[in-house]
C-alpha cells in the first residue's frame, strides 16, 4: 500500500490544486475563473468555434462547459450563437471586450512562470512529459 506522497496521481492532483491557488488572485482581477480563462485562451488563439469543439479542446464535457459559457456571455466576453440550420449547434466567439482582455494576460503568465521557478527549458520538458502522460491516459480510456 503506497503512502499518499508516493502516489503519482496525488503529486499531479495537488500540483494542479496549487496552480489554481496561484492563479485565483491573478484571475480575480479579470473577474475570471481558471476554466473561463482557458476558454478565452482557446478563443484568442483559435478563433470562434462550436461548443462541442471547445469542449473537446479543453477536455471537458459540454454539460460542464455550457454554464461556464453562459457566465462569460453574461460578463460580455463572448457571444453564443445558435445555428439556424441545427439549433443544437452553438458557436462561441469573442466580443470586443473578450478580445481586449488578452492584453491583460502577459503579467499573469509571467507571475505563474515566476511561481514555478524552473527555467523555460525545464518547464517545457515537464510540460512535454505531462502531455505525453495525458495522451497515454486518453488512450487507456479509449
Amino acid at each position: 500500500m503506497l503512502e499518499l506522497d508516493q502516489h503519482f496521481c496525488f503529486a499531479v492532483y495537488s500540483t494542479a490544486h496549487m496552480f489554481n491557488r496561484v492563479y485565483r488572485p491573478l484571475l480575480d482581477e479579470l473577474g475570471l475563473t481558471y476554466p473561463q480563462y482557458l476558454v478565452l485562451v482557446v478563443l484568442w488563439h483559435e478563433g470562434p468555434g462550436s461548443v462541442t469543439a471547445l469542449a473537446e479542446r479543453l477536455k471537458l464535457e459540454t454539460s460542464t462547459l455550457t454554464p461556464l459559457l453562459k457566465r462569460l456571455e453574461k460578463a460580455g466576453l463572448v457571444t453564443r450563437t445558435r445555428s439556424r440550420a441545427d439549433e443544437r449547434k452553438v458557436t462561441i466567439a469573442l466580443t470586443d471586450a473578450g478580445r481586449a482582455a488578452a492584453s491583460r494576460v502577459p503579467p499573469i503568465n509571467a507571475a505563474i512562470a515566476d511561481a514555478i521557478g524552473e527555467t523555460p527549458e525545464e518547464r517545457a520538458a515537464i510540460q512535454k512529459a505531462l502531455l505525453r502522460i495525458r495522451e497515454r491516459l486518453e488512450a487507456a480510456i479509449a
